[in-house]
């Protein structure tokens, strides 16, 4: 018999295993870096000195912005932000107050030393399908970050 077609079946089948392959959304760069540029120039409009993180769906740092005039504590504090909105798939407004709410999830605060329960970071979705994150850090008041950070993915993402 020949070989040729012994294999046949099996390429075949790995074709349709290849197609049949979930496919996860992304944030390019190029989107990544205009959210960041978006949430310092909203925060900036409004008189604050901020910057900006963008994480993917595993918290690695896909685009930065600052202001040049942000403390440089702002640089840790949008991406811890943006890390953990993240990694929680939520606010972390909302998560900072289940925490204060809540003292059985204190340990929360120790999990993971990147992630920082202030407000300021959104989670970034397609649909359902989380994306990653955006922090702010800077503006005098972690509801002030969160508005930035809403409004650039207003702008770039269309409120996504």
């Amino acid at each position: 018999m020949n070989k040729a077609l012994l294999c046949l079946p099996l390429l075949l089948i790995g074709t349709q295993a290849l197609a049949e392959q979930p496919r996860l959304a992304v944030i390019g760069t190029d989107q990544a870096q205009a959210l960041a540029a978006a949430a310092v120039a909203e925060c900036q409009s409004q008189g604050y000195a901020v910057s900006a993180a963008v994480v993917d769906r595993s918290g690695l740092l896909t685009a930065f912005a600052r202001n040049e005039q942000a403390g440089p504590h702002t640089v840790t504090s949008a991406q811890g932000k943006a890390f953990t909105a993240a990694s929680m798939g939520r606010p972390t407004g909302d998560v900072a107050k289940a925490i204060a709410d809540n003292r059985e999830l204190d340990g929360l605060r120790d999990m993971n030393p990147n992630l920082l329960f202030l407000n300021g970071g959104l989670p970034l979705k397609a649909g359902d399908e989380k994306l990653g994150g955006i922090g702010v850090g800077g503006a005098p008041g972690g509801h002030l970050d969160a508005a930035c950070a809403q409004a650039a993915i207003d702008k770039v993402m269309g409120g996504a």
